[in-house]
């Protein structure tokens, strides 16, 4: 089958379908794909290594932790 026959198939398909959940899952799939790439300076990828590395290092903090905190910190002031 050609990547026409294909594409044609599948807009076939996907025209029948009611589903608003799955063709929203559908749309995601294919915006996905489609998004292009994100070019990082090296300034950029540095500060995402050193970020890597402080996490596996157990420096961080999820987000209902830093919520937490904040909303203690607000009660205090």
């Amino acid at each position: 089958m050609s990547t026409v026959e294909l594409q044609n198939l599948l807009i076939s398909k996907i025209s029948q379908i009611d589903d608003e959940v799955f063709l929203t899952a559908i749309n995601t799939i294919l915006d996905n794909k489609s998004e292009k790439k994100i070019i990082l300076n090296q300034n950029q990828i540095e500060d995402i290594l050193i970020s890597r590395t402080e996490i596996n290092n157990g420096l961080g903090i999820d987000n209902e932790e830093l919520d937490l905190e904040i909303t203690k910190w607000f009660q205090e002031k």
